[in-house]
């Protein structure tokens, strides 16, 4: 049998951080009074790895356990922008049921690595701690600084993590013209080969509540005139309406790539089609082509066996760029009437030149390791905290390299049941982004 090639001390440990950084419960709640000391933990960890190699580092904590930790390593080149490399180090919640592994057990089980985390993003956050550790113990001087960032909070919008940096602690950033997080650089089928996804772009972020206000009563005797009633009828027409499709110059041009390589047209008469034969790649690049508006959570009444006199709903939107107020006004064309619409907005859709040279060296990186593949920019459906580096004028990338399995849906595992992420491509994760670093 071929020998296997032996795995080199960068591999080893981005593995080993990722898995340890796992077993730090970091959940992030959103609730000041369930969040524990997790984050601050994790962020002590990273520190004291860097430490270890004489890295200098910042360490922060906003608030009691929402630790972060900052570092940077000087490039040779003191006119080059500098390049933020973040990873945040909070997760969501996991309930263990249906786990095959404990969700912060870190297990490596049959080559993959599972736990809260394994891609969102503790998997990134392991890949960049071992990659600085290799630069300091190597002597590897890049040619722009790389400030490495280590973040708390990106899971509730970043108030206490990279919101906070930016707005109280700039300085750490200073002279940075880019940053280079998640969500990106997975692989995806693309004919017979792999195409590798990088978010250019995201989404804007809003919220909105709809309530709902009718007579109360005994349940015995139900109404028309009944809050929940309207609520539930209300959040039936959102969740059936479908904004009209946008072609960013983004999609476009990805679509187009697609095209080519499929021999598909995608136009807009057969682009629904066209897009279900690419399974989950399809569903990811048709969540960019419009605004959405998703219900999560719903809240009426406090007893069983009486009709409540309001009803509320909670609503996810997340915008192309200039359809905030179109879609303000369609919700509330949509809410029962005499129901309050509450829009509260978030931070803006963003977009990054396509063209960077950054881009070209992420290009390269990924050719020295998979010649055939090409890399894609796409725009995320998501938020990232580069919407928060965007304030200090910092272009902002998604792309975390992860050669996977043709039928292994990196997008899917985010905030999913048996979060897992293959060995081996935190491996390829580790080469790729020291090359990265290295070239950028």
């Amino acid at each position: 049998m071929p020998t296997r090639p032996r795995t080199s001390l960068l591999e080893e440990e981005s593995v080993t951080f990722a898995a340890n950084l796992i077993r730090f419960e970091s959940v992030n709640t959103g609730d000041p009074a369930t969040i524990g000391d997790g984050e601050t933990r994790a962020a002590r960890y990273v520190q004291e790895r860097l430490e270890e190699l004489g890295i200098p580092t910042v360490f922060v904590e906003p608030a009691p356990g929402r630790g972060s930790v900052v570092a940077r390593l000087h490039g040779s080149d003191p006119h080059a922008g500098a390049l933020v490399l973040h990873a945040h180090l909070d997760v969501v919640p996991a309930d263990a049921e249906g786990w095959t592994h404990p969700p912060f057990g870190g297990v490596i089980d049959d080559g993959m690595l599972y736990g809260r985390g394994a891609v969102d993003m503790k998997d990134f956050a392991g890949v960049l701690l071992a990659v600085a550790r290799e630069f300091a113990r190597r002597g590897r001087v890049p040619r722009r600084d790389l400030v490495f960032a280590f973040l708390a909070d990106e899971e509730s919008g970043g108030a206490h993590g990279a919101g906070w940096l930016v707005d109280n602690r700039p300085e750490l950033f200073a002279g940075a013209t880019q940053a280079l997080g998640e969500v990106g650089g997975f692989s995806v089928p693309y004919g017979d080969r792999r195409a590798y996804l990088l978010a250019t772009g995201e989404k804007g972020v809003a919220t909105a509540s709809v309530v709902t206000r009718g007579a109360s009563g005994h349940a015995s005797l139900p109404h028309r005139d009944d809050a929940v009633v309207r609520l539930v009828e209300t959040v039936a027409r959102i969740s059936g309406y479908s904004a009209p499709s946008t072609r960013s110059r983004t999609t476009d041009a990805l679509l187009q790539a697609f095209a080519e390589e499929t021999g598909r047209p995608f136009t807009d008469r057969t682009l629904s089609s066209d897009l279900g034969s690419l399974g989950f790649v399809g569903r990811l690049i048709a969540a960019s082509l419009h605004s959405t508006v998703a219900p999560t959570m719903l809240r009426a009444g406090e007893k069983g066996n009486v009709i409540p006199s309001e009803a509320r709903a909670h609503l996810d939107i997340r915008t192309l760029p200039g359809e905030e107020k179109r879609l303000r006004n369609t919700l509330r064309t949509l809410a029962w009437p005499g129901a309050t619409v509450e829009w509260h907005d978030g931070p803006p859709a963003i977009e990054s030149p396509d063209d960077a040279p950054l881009t070209r060296v992420i290009a390269e990186a990924i050719a020295a390791e998979d010649p055939d593949a090409v890399v894609l920019p796409y725009l995320l459906p998501a938020s990232t905290d580069n919407k928060h580096f965007a304030k200090l004028g910092i272009d902002g990338y998604g792309f975390v390299p992860l050669r996977v399995p043709t039928d292994f849906d990196v997008y899917a595992q985010f905030h999913a049941v048996d979060e897992r992420v293959p060995v081996s491509s935190l491996h390829f994760s580790a080469r790729v982004t020291a090359e990265i670093l290295q070239r950028a």
